[in-house]
């Protein structure tokens, strides 16, 4: 696809993203979504975080498969869970899943500096690449299970998970820090879930808010399946 094609075909999905963001205003609260958050969706360049032969439908608002089981996001839902976080320039994210990379690049593009977990080694390994070459350096990628979070990297401002568990895992809880944000999807495999936005308290206390109905993959790792 040539540059203006790509270019008419990001305006279109910004266009949509806005338009989804007033539907879904009851469900989130947000009838727009921040500046940041809607240039930096106008600047990461999905096209490169597909997979080989999903170049043409990159701007199309809809996940797309990348492998392993996996899928790159669909760009409407990258938006309003990089909103429903609130981050402030310099904010040190949590991100788990890395995936293809794009959630990250669409946080570093936000002003973030980006820890992403990811617990499947090719994808890991394929992400830290593309996100190197595209001069992503405020991105760290790292192989692990998104359970156990990145306790040397904590506390973290915000955390983000885009992979559904079951329950929340209180070790993510625990790296966050007070004041700070988490978004994320709750639910069975393949069955109804939330999407839910968590603040800390000053005591340490969690506060949470259900927002849309949505459907992500399952969340990988030791402690898959298992209901604390």
């Amino acid at each position: 696809m040539d540059k203006d094609k790509l270019d008419k075909a990001r305006l279109k999905l910004l266009d949509e993203i806005r338009a989804e963001a007033r539907a879904t205003k009851n469900f989130t609260g947000r009838a727009e979504y921040s500046d940041a958050v809607m240039q930096a969706m106008a600047r990461v360049p999905r096209h490169e975080f597909v997979g080989p032969g999903n170049e043409a439908s990159a701007y199309v608002n809809r996940p797309l498969p990348i492998g392993h089981g996996q899928t790159i996001s669909q760009p409407y839902i990258v938006a309003v869970m990089t909103d429903l976080l609130d981050l402030q320039p310099g904010a040190r994210v949590l991100e788990i899943g890395t995936g293809c990379g794009y959630q990250s690049a669409v946080l570093a593009e936000a002003g973030a500096r980006v820890y992403t977990l990811e617990t499947v080694r090719k994808l890991a390994d394929s992400a830290t690449a593309r996100l190197k070459r595209l001069g992503y350096d405020t991105v760290q990628v790292r192989f692990g299970d998104g359970y156990e979070g990145w306790p040397e990297q904590a506390p973290f401002d915000a955390i983000i998970v885009t992979a559904a568990p079951e329950t929340i895992p209180p070790a993510l809880t625990r790296q966050l820090k007070p004041g700070g944000r988490i978004v994320i999807p709750v639910g069975p495999a393949y069955s109804t879930q939330f999407l839910k936005v968590g603040v800390k308290d000053s005591n340490g206390k969690m506060h949470y808010a259900s927002t849309l109905p949505v459907a992500f993959v399952p969340m990988l790792g030791k402690h898959a399946g298992k209901v604390s």
